[in-house]
C-alpha cells in the first residue's frame, strides 16, 4: 500500500541520524528513508496525534522543521509563489531600520512588533510609524538598502528554481516601493505591490501616498493574479511572517509561516522555524 504522506524533515542542522530516529518514531524501516543533503522524506500512513507530537518534539530538540506532505506533489504543480518582504524575503523590517537613521528605532520597532502580532490595526500602525519619520532625508532609504538589507537564507536558490520552472513570483508588502522595486529588478521578480512614501524637497513628509497596502490588499492582489494566470487555489504557495499576512496565506493552497509569529504558525499549512526560504524545495523538489 502506498503511503498517505511523506514526512519531510529538513533544515540546516539536518543529519541522516535525525531521519533514522524519526523513522523509528513512525515505525518505518530505515530503508524506506530518502535522504538528501539537508532533508529526508519518510513515507508514512495517516499520522495519529501521538506520532505528530513525538515528531514535533524531536524536531524541536534538534532544530529541524518537519511537514506532512502529500506524496507525489511536485514544485512544478504550482504556478505562483507569493511572499511578504520584511522578515520573509529579507531579514530586516525596513521601516525599523529607516527609523534607526532618525534615532527612533525602539519606538517604531515596538509598534511594528505589535502590528505583526495582530494587536494593532495595520493601516493605523503604519501611519503612526511613518509619521515619526517626517523630516528624514530620502538618502536614508538608500543607506538602509545598501548597508542593512540582506536576503533571507536560501532566497536566491529558491527563486532560481522557481524561474527554471516558470513559476511566477509576487512580492507583496506593507513596506515600501523604494525597496520592493529594487528587489524586483535585482532578483527578477514578476510582480510587486507595496506602499509609496511621500517625499518633498528631498525629505520624507511622514505620509504614505494613496491607499495603504494592508492585509486585505495583499490577499486581493494574490487572488487577482491567481485568476489572471488561470491558476487554481491549490496551485499557489504563499509565505509570510506576520498577522497582516494571514488573509493572503488563506488565498493559497499551501501557506508557509516563515520564522513567524505564533498566530501565523497556527493558521499556516507548514512552518519554517529553522529552514531558509529554500525549504520550499525540500517539500516539493528534493535533490
Amino acid at each position: 500500500m502506498s503511503s498517505q504522506f511523506d514526512l519531510v524533515v529538513h533544515g540546516p542542522a539536518f543529519k541522516r541520524d535525525h531521519a533514522t530516529a524519526i523513522a523509528r518514531i513512525c515505525n518505518v524501516q530505515e530503508r524506506a528513508i530518502r535522504a538528501f543533503e539537508h532533508s529526508a522524506r519518510i513515507p508514512i500512513n495517516e499520522p495519529d496525534p501521538v506520532m505528530r507530537a513525538a515528531v514535533a518534539a524531536h524536531c524541536q530538540q534538534t532544530n529541524l522543521d518537519h511537514a506532512f506532505v502529500p506524496p507525489g506533489k511536485k514544485l512544478s504543480d504550482f504556478g505562483l509563489l507569493a511572499m511578504d518582504m520584511d522578515s520573509t524575503l529579507i531579514t530586516i523590517e525596513c521601516i525599523d531600520e529607516i527609523a534607526d537613521m532618525q534615532g527612533i528605532k525602539p519606538q517604531v520597532a515596538a509598534i511594528t512588533a505589535s502590528a505583526m502580532r495582530g494587536e494593532i490595526d495595520f493601516p493605523e500602525s503604519l501611519r503612526r510609524r511613518v509619521s515619526l519619520l517626517a523630516g528624514l532625508p530620502q538618502e536614508a532609504l538608500q543607506r538602509v538598502y545598501d548597508e542593512r538589507l540582506r536576503l533571507s537564507p536560501g532566497a536566491e536558490t529558491m527563486l532560481a528554481r522557481l524561474k527554471g520552472l516558470n513559476i511566477k513570483t509576487l512580492l507583496v508588502s506593507g513596506g515600501f516601493t523604494f525597496f520592493t522595486e529594487r528587489l524586483k529588478a535585482r532578483l527578477g521578480l514578476d510582480h510587486t505591490l507595496s506602499n509609496t512614501l511621500e517625499i518633498a524637497d528631498g525629505k520624507l513628509t511622514g505620509k504614505v501616498l494613496g491607499s495603504i497596502v494592508d492585509a486585505q490588499a495583499k490577499a486581493s492582489r494574490l487572488a487577482e493574479l491567481r485568476t489572471a494566470l488561470n491558476l487554481q487555489h491549490d496551485q499557489v504557495i504563499a509565505m509570510g511572517d506576520g498577522a497582516n499576512d494571514l488573509l493572503m496565506l488563506a488565498e493559497a493552497g499551501v501557506s508557509i509561516a516563515y520564522h513567524a509569529k505564533p498566530v501565523v504558525r497556527e493558521h499556516a499549512t507548514y512552518s519554517f522555524n529553522h529552514a531558509g526560504l529554500d525549504g520550499v524545495l525540500a517539500l516539493y523538489d528534493p535533490r
